[in-house]
């Protein structure tokens, strides 16, 4: 009995794998997000590489999968904080750049808890 009960608690190797995907995906969003933040620095570049960024989150919208259309919504997201954190208006500049801040921070810290969580289940099954 207590096999079994031991044996229940050995994640499977499909969720181990979720898992790494998550915590390199989610990982690479986050410091992804930090280096948009950083790079654009004024209008012009925020206009043409937030512009790029929702473009590439809305052909990824336009999938059937459920995981793609999420990844897209927080890519569209991203292009969109990155226009509004550089042009200026006075209430919505300084807002959208915290949104941005704290999304990648979040993102970041997601990655972080799945790889923790990956390397837990890894050691579990060894």
């Amino acid at each position: 009995m207590n096999e079994i009960e031991r044996r229940s608690d050995i994640p499977t190797t499909s969720s181990l794998s979720k898992m790494g995907i998550r915590a390199v995906g989610y990982s690479a969003a986050g410091i992804f997000v930090f280096i948009l933040n950083a790079v654009t620095g004024s209008i012009v570049p925020a206009l043409v590489i937030g512009g790029l960024v929702c473009l590439f989150g809305f052909a990824s919208l336009s999938s059937k999968n459920s995981t793609d259309k999420k990844a897209g919504i927080i890519i569209v997201a991203a292009g969109a904080l990155t226009i509004l954190s550089k042009i200026g208006i006075p209430l919505i500049t300084p807002l959208s750049g915290t949104l941005l801040g704290i999304g990648a921070f979040g993102l970041l810290a997601l990655g972080i808890w799945n790889g923790i969580k990956f390397f837990l289940g890894l050691k579990k099954r060894s």
